[in-house]
């Protein structure tokens, strides 16, 4: 199984539109991603998002390209400051490829709780509109198998 941890794409200050939907930058990034990873072979059997407007667009443009059937849903229990391991307790038994959209410090902690089994200790370095994927080897073993920025996307291979 796989999970796909994705933070929402760069948002509207709060001062330009308290709703802070994603910027014409973060379209832009959020596109490209997409792109990418369908371009990739990367499939998904269910996408969850915050509920949060940048994240609902972010996990809707995803969708769009990765979802296999269905829609894009909101969940609880994913917002920035939300209990990291209250949301993993299930985790062990889910069989579904997912993405899940959400914000930091939240994404960050479930990749560190999951990898390392210590939310305090960050192991991925998110920009919006990242995506990082974690397969998971055994009932509570998982491994980070990559991750990919936006800011990579835009510099090319060829920089590399």
């Amino acid at each position: 199984m796989k999970l796909y941890l994705a933070q929402h794409g760069e948002a509207e200050t709060s001062a330009v539109d308290p709703e802070r939907p994603l910027s014409k930058q973060g379209r832009e990034d959020v596109q490209a991603m997409a792109a990418l990873l369908a371009s990739s072979g990367v499939r998904v059997e269910r996408v969850w998002h915050s509920g949060k407007l940048r994240a609902q667009q972010t996990a809707l443009m995803l969708a769009g390209e990765l979802l296999t059937a269905g829609k894009a849903e909101a969940i609880d229990g994913i917002r920035p400051n939300d209990p990291v391991e209250a949301f993993v307790a299930d985790t062990d038994v889910w069989e579904q490829d997912t993405l899940i959209v959400g914000h930091l410090p939240f994404m960050s902690r479930l990749v560190s709780l999951l990898v390392r089994g210590d939310t305090q200790r960050e192991i991925v370095d998110y920009r919006p509109g990242s995506v990082a994927c974690l397969e998971r080897r055994a009932a509570d073993a998982w491994v980070l198998a990559w991750m990919v920025r936006p800011d990579l996307l835009a510099r090319g291979a060829e920089d590399l």
